[in-house]
């Protein structure tokens, strides 16, 4: 849980307990009351084909700088999830993309972290470096250098992704990473 030592609205010291009509410890406001929660992150991004490729970026920012990864990351406020996965391929690798479909929810409990990735289809070959990734490229499923992904859950996203695409099916799942 988030340490939450100020109330974001009146400024006052905050306590933890268990509000009325609550189940879990929050961070309380001990002058006006505000319930302050603490909800997982949702990461939202692409699997962007062209031609039977993917598109990977190499991250130029921490965590895992220098690894690669599909083009992914927080969703904002006021954003649905198909507008922040196409904002975030965006900014990660100067591409335009269709979203074909959802594709994957891997629930990663441990970093309080929601990832949700579609399949998306590249609408040109105009793709390339930007501030967040220092090398983005197409990859046949052989090629991708498989020890140098960045995170697990792109790894195993990937994975799925390949063996599905073989049966030619990509059924929405949802997984635990554990």
């Amino acid at each position: 849980m988030m340490d939450i030592k100020f109330c974001t609205a009146c400024g006052s010291q905050t306590e933890q307990k268990i509000p009325p009509d609550d189940d879990h410890v929050r961070f309380v406001c001990t002058h006006c009351g505000l319930v302050h929660y603490s909800n997982p992150k949702v990461v939202v991004g692409c699997i962007p084909e062209l031609n039977g490729q993917v598109l990977l970026c190499k991250r130029n920012i921490e965590p895992q700088k220098g690894k690669w990864t599909l083009p992914a990351g927080y969703l904002e406020n006021g954003e649905s999830v198909q507008d922040g996965a196409l904002r975030e391929t965006r900014e990660e690798t100067m591409a335009d993309v269709q979203i074909i479909e959802p594709y994957r929810l891997f629930n990663i409990v441990f970093v309080d972290q929601i990832y949700f990735m579609f399949r998306a289809n590249l609408t040109s070959d105009k793709f390339g470096p930007t501030n967040e990734s220092i090398d983005v490229r197409l990859f046949d499923e052989k090629d991708i250098p498989w020890d140098d992904i960045a995170f697990k859950v792109i790894k195993q996203t990937l994975e799925h992704y390949f063996k599905d695409r073989k049966k030619a099916k990509f059924p929405f799942k949802i997984f635990d990473l554990r």
